[in-house]
């Protein structure tokens, strides 16, 4: 492979953090809060047209099999909702969840009016829907975590969605489904019922890697470390050798979450060096499957993790330090290490280089304790949340119709349409499915698209079209010098082809 196609294929696959971060930051607190669902009317906004045929109104309900079809009479779907604050900053002033544009269109034009029986803040969510699951008073549409979608299904609260998806499932609904071969799809079926629709992601998103400040590498003399015993001595200079050239004994080595095990700077990757996989079932030397947590080399792994807090090479603050602490030193230069998965460029690393321009964060395969590279634990299925339908629900399908809503809401067609300043928030808007191969599709498009010199993506069938075209717009900046995409250009793309 030339440097220049080399090149090129790393800035794509990196870029595509500016939209991917975006979406994970919204789903981290929109799916935690289970059973959401939401919006409705934007006043003065313009109607999309969602409907693939114009006879699709006049056909008897139960025989329209359209998958954007009108319904003949209203169908109302209730809802619950934890929200945060739209996380666009051009959203009007002062709207609520019942005014999302999103929702008039989708009462325009498929007849499916929206009741919320409740919405509070999102930090309020956990504790309102425990009050509804005791009650019993549960909404039409619910958007759950894995332990909630078990819970109900084992109680017989869960409708059976397989007609209803077999039947109205859009094409690009289906091909979402089956691009990991149904695995995911099989994980929320039981004697032969479909009870879910998988929210899901590539699972090799997961891969964690060890981020390094490469400038405090250069200020010290040193190279990247590729064992643990390396490792060690780098990040023993890093709290001794003044790293930063600033005079001063203020800085530690290793940033890392307070609770070990969690999304972010956490120590994943320094237990898989050990060959440590706390949380996962592993095959054991017998060939059956055992607990990663209560294995030998995870009891050598915690082992060192206290030599290295008593050493200084953690902060001694580490068991106050969750994630807004950890991001805060990292972007105030205090450490130089930290493990995480490959759009850590785009925050919090991108932030530090924003205060310091000097500041160097490359990736690198985690370390390991013999010195090969170290390897990560992917799940089988990436699940982030699962959206089901009430068993009392008269018409589950609205559920399927809906998904394929917000899916065609989010092509060309409507790119210009559906803006935030038009009244249009996505996080408010749920069930909302995601195309588990966004990274891939945003990656092979706008390599296509730079490689063609174009400036527009042409295709209009291209699933989530503003993720690709967004990321398209800052490829196109980056190579015309805009220094603001340092971010985009060095995150770590999981793909074997962008990895290349």
């Amino acid at each position: 492979m030339s440097m220049k196609r080399s090149s090129l294929m790393m800035l794509i696959a990196l870029l595509i953090t500016v939209i991917t971060l975006s979406a994970c930051a919204s789903d981290k607190n929109e799916d935690k809060q289970a059973a959401t669902q939401q919006t409705d009317s934007g006043k003065d906004t313009a109607t999309n047209t969602a409907t693939t045929t114009d006879d699709a109104a006049a056909t008897p309900q139960s025989e329209n099999t359209d998958p954007l079809g009108k319904y003949a009479d209203t169908v109302t779907v209730t809802e619950v909702l934890g929200f945060s604050a739209p996380e666009d900053a051009k959203t009007p002033q002062g709207m609520t969840p019942d005014q999302n544009a999103y929702l008039k269109d989708l009462k325009d034009q498929l007849n499916i009016q929206v009741k919320y029986l409740w919405t509070v803040p999102s930090d309020q969510y956990d504790q309102k829907f425990s009050i509804a699951v005791a009650s019993g008073d549960l909404p039409d549409i619910m958007d759950l975590d894995v332990r909630n979608f078990e819970k109900f299904k084992s109680q017989g609260v869960l409708a059976d969605l397989t007609d209803a998806y077999n039947k109205f499932a859009s094409p690009a609904l289906k091909k979402f489904m089956e691009s990991d071969g149904g695995v995911a799809m099989k994980s929320v079926s039981a004697d032969g019922k479909l009870y879910a629709i998988p929210g899901f992601e590539e699972p090799y998103l997961s891969t964690q890697l060890m981020w390094i400040r490469a400038d405090w590498l250069k200020n010290l003399g040193l190279e990247a470390p590729k064992s643990m015993d390396e490792l060690e001595k780098v990040a023993e200079a890093f709290v001794k050798n003044d790293p930063d050239k600033n005079g001063k004994n203020d800085t530690y080595g290793l940033a890392m979450h307070k609770t070990l095990i969690s999304w972010a700077f956490d120590a994943r990757g320094f237990f898989n060096g050990f060959n440590s996989y706390p949380g996962g079932w592993i095959k054991g030397s017998d060939g059956k499957l055992v607990a990663g947590e209560v294995q030998p080399e995870t009891k050598t792994a915690l082992a060192k993790l206290q030599s290295w807090y008593s050493k200084g090479i953690l902060d001694k603050e580490f068991g106050m330090k969750d994630e807004t602490k950890v991001s805060e030193d990292i972007v105030a230069g205090k450490v130089g290490i930290t493990y995480g998965e490959w759009w850590l460029a785009n925050w919090p690393l991108n932030l530090n280089k924003d205060k310091d321009p000097k500041a160097d964060w490359i990736s690198v395969q985690i370390p390991s304790f013999d010195g090969q590279p170290g390897k990560s634990l992917v799940p089988t299925v990436r699940m982030g949340h699962i959206v089901v339908a009430n068993k009392d629900f008269k018409n589950p399908e609205a559920l399927i119709k809906m998904i394929n809503f917000y899916i065609e809401m989010n092509t060309k067609k409507y790119y210009e349409q559906n803006k935030a300043e038009k009244g249009y928030v996505y996080n408010w808007f749920v069930p909302r499915i995601y195309n588990p191969t966004d990274v891939e599709n945003i990656y092979t498009n706008v390599k296509k698209a730079l490689e063609n010199k174009q400036t527009q993506i042409e295709d209009e069938t291209i699933p989530y079209y503003k993720n690709v075209q967004q990321v398209l717009d800052a490829a196109n900046k980056y190579l015309a010098g805009d220094p603001s995409g340092w971010g985009f250009i060095t995150a770590a793309p999981p793909m074997t082809e962008a990895g290349a």
